[in-house]
């Protein structure tokens, strides 16, 4: 075990006493056995896990991610939705992430290790904390054969790993464009860290982030 894993390890453990009305609780997911072989300077990745707020938040305090975008993914392509719509959960759309990362500070494995580590719990169905419908499941969205590859071997990875107790239910899914949500759903976290939202589901998995992934950490966020 390496002394980072063991810290994070500790980390968890003191955790496990907080109340369960708080953030999906942090499981160390294990390295990722494949990875993603990058083809350009700077990558893309769609991730949709609940609240786009905690998802974006996250990520956008990862080193090596240029840029954390809050929108909408999973629905038909080129139809036009926005928040109230998607809310109304028959879309088909969820809201997600678009990260914007840099391969040679963190791969698209290592994004995915964190994802399941302190964002998102990939057992439950339709649903992340406190927000039910299936604008709410946990999904990836893989932007070429490589994210999919890698996807697709690292929820096997996650099913055999006993980690948890229910089977992995979230999906790779198929990527039919990225529609940004409207300004005031961007940076939420970073522009309202008392909002209570935030503080009761978000901040813990940044506090998780910081304890679990120190190496991969930036303490400003990007942009």
């Amino acid at each position: 075990m390496r002394r980072s894993d063991g810290i994070a390890l500790v980390f968890l453990a003191a955790l496990a006493v907080a109340s369960p009305l708080r953030a999906e609780r942090p499981v160390l997911a294990p390295v990722p056995t494949i990875d993603a072989t990058p083809s350009s300077r700077l990558e893309t990745a769609v991730f949709a896990g609940g609240c786009y707020w905690g998802v974006e938040g996250v990520f956008s305090h990862v080193k090596g991610v240029h840029l954390a975008v809050s929108g909408f993914a999973g629905g038909p392509r080129n139809r036009k939705v926005d928040y109230e719509r998607v809310s109304e959960g028959d879309t088909g759309f969820a809201e997600s992430v678009r990260v914007t990362y840099d391969p040679e500070q963190v791969s698209y494995g290592t994004l995915l290790r964190i994802f399941f580590s302190v964002i998102v719990d990939p057992t439950t169905l339709n649903y992340q904390g406190p927000d039910h419908g299936t604008q709410y499941r946990s999904a990836l969205f893989p932007l070429n054969a490589e994210q999919e590859k890698a996807g697709k071997a690292y929820l096997i990875q996650l099913g055999q790993s006993g980690l948890w107790q229910g089977p992995i239910v979230t999906r790779v899914e198929r990527f039919t464009g990225f529609q940004d949500a409207a300004a005031d759903h961007q940076n939420f976290m970073t522009r309202n860290p008392r909002h209570p939202y935030i503080l009761r589901w978000d901040a813990p998995k940044l506090t998780a982030l910081k304890a679990m992934f120190p190496a991969f950490y930036s303490e400003k966020p990007s942009a």
